[in-house]
């Protein structure tokens, strides 16, 4: 299970440098969808299952539907590649960046607090993700709105730079 959670965290920060370092909406778009789906992997082997379900649907219904608009408006003809230069100077810039950053924190006290949020409750009859869902709407309900308008600010803001010299959503695509 460690050897999963290690290769699920190094898929994780390597496509996050996949979508810091592309300047092109259509792979960094693909990276994105890679790295939600490896972050709920990780967020369920730490036993969030509900949760990391939730957040997956909800990502995928909606922010999605976002990145793939604005990347039907800033159409490239020629995108860059991965293989191009300057994807590659930025690719090695972030992975430098990381390993500096890890050197930092490289020791072990991440294998002594990686524990499964079930496992000292075997009887219990509630899980601890859906009990951290109820908590969330009972006593972050106010989180929650906000996110809403971050999400909806974030709408605007995605479509605004993607609008060009043009008319926006109104010009023939």
């Amino acid at each position: 299970m460690t050897f999963i959670m290690y290769l699920a965290l190094f898929l994780l920060v390597l496509g996050l440098v996949a979508v810091a370092s592309n300047p092109s909406p259509y792979f960094a778009a693909f990276s994105l969808v890679v790295v939600a789906g490896v972050g709920c992997g990780v967020l369920m082997g730490c036993g969030g299952s509900f949760l990391s379900l939730v957040l997956f649907l909800i990502y995928l219904g909606g922010m999605l539907v976002v990145f793939a608009y604005s990347v039907a408006l800033a159409a490239e003809p020629y995108p860059e590649g991965w293989g191009s230069r300057a994807v590659v100077v930025y690719v090695l810039i972030y992975v430098v960046g990381v390993l500096l950053v890890s050197a930092l924190f490289w020791g072990g006290w991440w294998e002594f607090s990686w524990v499964v949020s079930d496992e000292f409750n075997g009887l219990s009859v509630f899980r601890s993700d859906v009990g951290g869902v109820a908590m969330m709407y009972s006593a972050g309900g106010w989180l929650l709105v906000v996110g809403g308008w971050v999400l909806l600010l974030t709408l605007f803001v995605v479509l605004e730079l993607t609008r060009g010299l043009a008319r926006g959503t109104l010009r023939v695509v």
